[in-house]
């Protein structure tokens, strides 16, 4: 018999044939193919068919081992950036644009608060309208830090009164309620300036506060209950609508923070 020319149809190389051309033609693609193999079936010229699942080739494998992670990233990035231009933007309440223009609502220090003065009064931020107001964040337990600052401000207060004739109204805001009462404050007031004005109130409420004035602090060192308390030490200055017009660091002194406050005041009558 002459044998075929054409031995890539031959029936019994068909098949596999076909399968390595499909290969060779698209290697990063599924490929979906049939075994065929021989059975009793066979030489009665029936073929038994049985189906392989889709084959996953290693080139699309890696392709999500390298996109998921990828895509964390950037998540975790974009999140950071809004974060930090949030921060960026904050302005002191009452600060806004002064050029006219158009307006760009930011985020404000400052806010609305009911907290609990040395008397167990209630007291919120509409208790100190109309008086220009020297708000510092602290607790009575800081060994070092708080203490100064309480002295700085006591100290700048009189100056203002004895040499600038200007009243400003020092208040202390607890930021440890569970261990500042309010007959811990007053105890504690009383050895710097009985004219400070001491507040504390439940933690939800120092929660809040702080938050609206952005005020750091977070509980370090503990043992059982004894603990130290790191934070900010902020200083703001309020004007008498409440609104924030001033921050101050550790860094200032008495003679520093007085002068500074007396530059706002004169700002106000220009």
């Amino acid at each position: 018999m002459r044998a075929s020319r054409f031995p890539f149809f031959s029936p019994k190389r068909r098949p596999t044939e076909a399968l390595n051309l499909l290969k060779r033609c698209d290697p990063l693609k599924r490929v979906q193919s049939c075994n065929y193999t021989k059975s009793s079936g066979y030489s009665n010229g029936k073929t038994h068919i049985q189906p392989v699942m889709p084959v996953e080739t290693k080139a699309s494998r890696s392709w999500g081992v390298y996109v998921i992670p990828a895509a964390i990233l950037g998540f975790a990035g974009l999140a950071a950036f809004v974060h930090y231009n949030d921060e960026r933007r904050a302005i002191l309440k009452g600060q806004g644009n002064k050029n006219g223009g158009n307006t760009i609502k930011r985020p404000t220090i400052g806010g609305p608060f009911t907290l609990i003065d040395t008397e167990n009064r209630i007291v919120t931020e509409q208790n100190f309208d109309g008086k220009w107001v020297l708000l510092y964040f602290g607790y009575t337990s800081s060994p070092d830090i708080g203490p100064e600052q309480v002295k700085v401000m006591a100290k700048a207060i009189d100056i203002l009164e004895s040499k600038r004739d200007s009243k400003i109204l020092p208040v202390f805001v607890t930021i440890d309620p569970q261990r500042d009462t309010s007959s811990q404050l007053c105890a504690y007031l009383k050895e710097f300036d009985s004219r400070i004005v001491g507040l504390t109130g439940p933690v939800s409420a120092i929660r809040q506060v702080t938050q609206e004035y952005r005020v750091f602090f977070k509980k370090v060192d503990e043992d059982g209950d004894d603990y130290l308390v790191d934070s900010s030490h902020n200083m703001y200055l309020m004007n008498p609508k409440m609104e924030v017009v001033r921050c101050f660091g550790v860094e200032y002194n008495a003679e520093e923070l007085s002068e500074a406050i007396m530059k706002e005041l004169r700002s106000t009558l220009t």
